[in-house]
């Protein structure tokens, strides 16, 4: 049994994440064999000869607004690197929008790439490029369908006062822009002062 590979050793041949492997072997995509204890054991010649090939590694990046399309950019430098540091096979995903709003082209695109059972991975630079609130519904997707989800910079997620500060001005700017039209000038005097305010609150 010493040539055989636990599940953490095939995981790491294939450059996939446990979970997946055992709902690969769960749908018959990959053959194991049982110790008398009913532990999972692999070959490596079952393993190589069932890798798969389609595995995707999808980068996903949100800014509010076009004009924070230098931000925009930034991250998807810094996306690009990892990924392509880690070997990885993959697909950036951009969004222009609020983090409160769940109709995002991009956004949509990446639950239908999830649940087609398309996506290895889900890269983000932190948590709040996602969503704002209902992060954690995607993620929940990401474990039913065997995704696994890297965030980069965990230590960069901001405070609960600063989220919260974001979302009461995104949530103003949406209603206000309903209500004059994003271009108005009322729009862009009410975002102004929005923002003077919640400087001088921090």
């Amino acid at each position: 049994m010493s040539n055989l590979l636990t599940v953490s050793e095939a995981a790491e041949l294939l450059g996939v994440s446990t979970k997946t492997i055992r709902r690969w072997e769960n749908e018959g995509r990959i053959k194991s064999i049982r110790t008398e204890g009913g532990h999972r054991r692999f070959t490596v010649t079952d393993l190589i000869g069932n890798k798969q090939d389609n595995s995707l590694t999808v980068a996903y990046t949100r800014v509010s607004s076009h004009e924070q399309k230098d931000d925009l950019e930034r991250q998807k430098i810094v996306l690009e690197a990892y990924c392509a540091k880690q070997g990885w096979s993959f697909e950036v995903i951009s969004d222009f929008g609020s983090g409160l709003n769940y109709r995002k082209k991009g956004l949509i695109k990446l639950i239908k790439l999830i649940c087609s059972d398309q996506v290895e991975r889900l890269v983000l630079t932190n948590k709040e490029r996602l969503l704002r609130f209902g992060s954690d519904l995607i993620f929940t997707l990401c474990e039913i369908f065997g995704t696994e989800v890297v965030i980069i910079n965990r230590s960069e997620d901001s405070s609960f006062e600063e989220v919260l500060e974001q979302d009461v001005i995104e949530i103003i700017t949406i209603f206000s822009a309903r209500l004059y039209g994003s271009r108005s000038h009322n729009n862009k005097e009410i975002v102004k002062q929005l923002k003077e305010i919640a400087k001088q609150l921090k």
